[in-house]
């Protein structure tokens, strides 16, 4: 089955993209259509409010971290069952990894899965000018559809009438609605983008809900979903986790920490680990006093620990558990917050002080696509493992790599070691065959394992190796 899909995307970041394609996906989901929500790039924070909007997990495609190859079939597998999916873009269309041309950008994508775009542009400081800047973003790669135009931040009607006319005159790209400027529909930034829809709850739900007010009321639903329809098929087969891993014996159970602490997860991330024969259980960081029963490996995601950090320091009796359980040999793969929780400490209070290193917020944003090598052996990787992954943090460890560092990669400064191999306790050694004793892997790089299926592999064998343990 052949599924309708448009890319939505904009010239330039800060355009209005995320709150016009939240409010396409809350719109057409209160038609009683099932709308599969995408984005483009590594980012955590949008795919949450796009699950609001759809009532399904928000799912990225990442060309760098998960290769061209898979994208078309990660989409098939995300958007399995919808009437129509819409695909948010990153950045400006055309903006892709540093120095490599088109890759990962919206473009790319949207070339990738054969899909029209739907350009967003913020028409708050021009008039007929805005023809021209259609006009050109249509032109320059002949291979991607412009296929309509949003205008965003439009001032009155007059403005309106201005801009329409200036496109029917110029660009031949046809307007699908005019979004007026809205404070009502405002979702909070922070450092690396918005507020995780997880952390606002009942306020996410408000501002889903006016997101997809104010487009139903602004756009030609009908004439989106028309044009979501020309999509052509796609010769790709759906994606299934089950075809990249082997199940391990045993079913270990792999605790999974969530919760609006540690909120940024790739939903393939756990699809994979369950096709490796894993059972995974959620657990929030900020409630729970202790582990699930039973566990046998423990992920620590990302997310924003620094804005909780007096809660999860406060959380002792779990603190000790997760360090317990370290010491024990159990394995453990954490990621950027999960490093910070891991450590001895984050700006001054105590965290579980699994890992060697301090952490504390700074000014400075460390943010871009990596290509990495794993250096030492770990319950997620085995030496020589090579990746791509995704790094953007404002806090720095001190130090920065262990003995025994997780990954090495070249920057424009020179080569660099980062994160964490560590054997945490007597138990280590029995962290299971190919890990080198190490039975701890602490990183700030954020990896879509869908990318690198082997990880799953990996950690879930460790994982049934404690078990058996």
């Amino acid at each position: 089955m052949n599924i309708p899909r448009l890319v939505v995307a904009a010239p330039s970041s800060g355009s209005g993209k995320t709150t016009v394609a939240t409010g396409l996906i809350a719109a057409l989901a209160a038609r009683g259509l099932a709308v599969s929500p995408h984005k483009v790039g590594p980012d955590y924070i949008d795919p949450g409010y796009h699950a609001l909007a759809a009532g399904r997990p928000g799912r990225n495609l990442d060309a760098f971290m998960c290769g061209p190859e898979r994208i078309a079939p990660l989409f098939l597998h995300g958007a399995a069952g919808a009437d129509v999916a819409v695909v948010e873009g990153v950045m400006g269309l055309f903006d892709g990894a540093s120095g490599r041309g088109e890759l990962a950008s919206t473009a790319h994508v949207a070339k990738l899965l054969r899909a029209p775009v739907v350009l967003v542009v913020d028409a708050s400081s021009q008039s007929r000018s805005v023809a021209a800047l259609v006009h050109g973003f249509a032109s320059w790669d002949p291979e991607v559809r412009l296929a309509g135009v949003i205008l965003n931040r439009v001032a009155s009607d007059r403005h309106e009438l201005l801009l329409r006319e200036a496109l029917e005159e110029g660009s031949g790209v046809p307007v699908l609605g005019a979004v007026r400027r809205s404070a009502a529909v405002a979702t909070p930034s922070r450092h690396l983008g918005l507020i995780p829809a997880v952390e606002r709850s009942a306020e996410a739900l408000r501002a889903v809900a006016d997101m997809g007010e104010l487009v139903a009321g602004s756009v030609d639903l009908d004439a989106v979903l028309a044009l979501a329809r020309t999509a052509p098929p796609l010769g790709a087969e759906p994606w299934d986790p089950a075809r990249e891993v082997a199940p391990v014996a045993g079913a270990p159970r792999i605790a999974m920490a969530g919760g609006a602490a540690f909120s940024f997860s790739y939903a393939e991330n756990a699809e994979l680990l369950a096709a490796a024969g894993a059972e995974v259980v959620p657990f929030d960081p900020l409630h729970a006093d202790a582990l699930p029963d039973g566990t046998a490996g423990l992920v620590i995601g990302g997310g924003f620990p620094e804005l909780y950090v007096r809660e999860l320091s406060a959380n002792a009796r779990l603190r000790g558990a997760i360090g317990e359980f370290a010491a024990a040999g159990g394995p453990i793969a954490a990621e950027c917050a999960g490093l910070l929780y891991l450590g001895r400490e984050l700006d001054g209070l105590p965290m579980c002080g699994v890992v060697e290193t301090s952490a504390r917020m700074t000014e400075r944003l460390t943010l871009g696509y990596r290509e990495a090598v794993a250096l030492h052996d770990s319950p997620l990787a085995p030496a020589g493992t090579r990746l791509r992954g995704h790094e953007f943090h404002r806090t720095v460890c001190e130090p920065a790599a262990g003995e025994r560092p997780a990954w090495g990669w070249r920057l424009p400064t020179g080569p660099r070691t980062e994160g964490f191999a560590v054997s945490a306790g007597a138990g280590a050694a029995g962290a299971g065959a190919g890990t080198g004793g190490a039975n701890v892997h602490a990183s700030y790089l954020h990896l879509h394992w869908a990318g690198s299926p082997q990880l799953a592999a990996t950690f879930a064998a460790a994982a049934a190796a404690h078990c058996a343990g």
